[in-house]
């Protein structure tokens, strides 16, 4: 079983994906988005977003890591997809899967799977500009408003020339909200040969056996079910996972991550979106995310949390 780690712009980072590839049990990730527009973005901007190709392309624990790209414009996204295949990615990914409003109003995201046409048009471009070495990839949702072009979709992108697909088993319109549709998957499965991965609402070890079961894939993406539970991807492989107890030099070393790179009156905020979730699968959570939820300064958040 290969196990990926989902993009989640505004919450899964680099600095959380370093925590959580630091546990275990992930095969590789795939980076938050970079939006691509009009011009073709300098190596500052890849680099911010996917420090990891400053490290070969990995993280400090070794974990492979995919930039991905967002965007409309074929020949755009090509010349910024070369740019990132230049700097030592490990494959790029593309998004038409995201249900932000103020991205799909500017033409991104799940969106574009209204455009089957565009969104081979977009593949097309960005694997010819890619060397043949790294792997062109996808991410969609079963649709936008409905499921009526998803099977289009998934065989425009196949078409194209990806090596693999991602898909979110929910449409724009259905956002996060639960069930997720995983039967649709086994569908999609049916109308490609290339390696499909089930993505949407994995929180625990039998939710992955009932995806597995009912799309038929072997590979999972785990997004907010390994952010609430970091030892998910372990459980999974029937490994030893780790206590609270055995967590909590994670979530310091996550701490001093932050620290380099948000700013100070953000700090805190983004130590309890992650405690926030860690309380669904682990108690201990909730007594620490009570202890700081209404503290916003760095230094006392530091201090009450990790005696620094």
């Amino acid at each position: 079983m290969r196990i990926l780690l989902a993009p989640m712009e505004g919450l899964l980072d680099h600095s959380l994906r370093d925590a959580l590839t630091r546990v275990g049990g992930i095969d590789h990730c795939v980076s938050e988005f970079i939006r691509v527009t009009d011009q073709l973005l300098p190596e500052r901007v890849f680099t911010r977003i996917v420090p990891e190709l400053l490290n070969g392309g990995r993280t400090a624990a070794g974990t492979p890591v995919r930039g991905q790209l967002l965007g409309s414009d074929p020949a755009c996204l090509a010349d910024n997809a070369a740019r990132l295949a230049s700097l030592g990615t490990g494959g790029v990914d593309l998004n038409f899967g995201c249900p932000a409003a103020i991205v799909n109003r500017h033409r991104g995201g799940a969106v574009l799977l209204d455009e089957p046409e565009l969104v081979h048009a977009i593949v097309v471009a960005v694997r010819r500009a890619v060397p043949p070495a790294q792997p062109v990839t996808a991410k969609m949702r079963i649709g936008n408003r409905d499921e009526s072009r998803m099977l289009d979709c998934a065989r425009a992108i196949e078409s194209a020339g990806a090596a693999e697909l991602v898909v979110h088993a929910r449409t724009k319109v259905q956002g996060y909200r639960p069930p997720a549709y995983w039967d649709r998957i086994a569908a999609i499965r049916a109308a490609v040969a290339m390696p499909v991965v089930a993505n949407g609402e994995i929180w625990t070890a039998g939710d992955a056996r009932r995806c597995r079961a009912e799309s038929g894939c072997d590979a999972l993406m785990l997004g907010r079910g390994i952010v609430a539970d970091p030892g998910l991807a372990l459980a999974l492989r029937g490994a030893a996972v780790p206590s609270w107890s055995e967590l909590l030099p994670v979530l310091a070393h996550f701490w001093q991550r932050i620290a380099g790179h948000v700013a100070p009156r953000h700090r805190a905020g983004r130590l309890k979106q992650w405690l926030n979730l860690l309380r669904r699968r682990h108690p201990e959570a909730q007594a620490a995310y009570d202890m700081v939820r209404t503290v916003n300064d760095p230094r006392a958040v530091g201090a009450l949390l990790f005696g620094s």
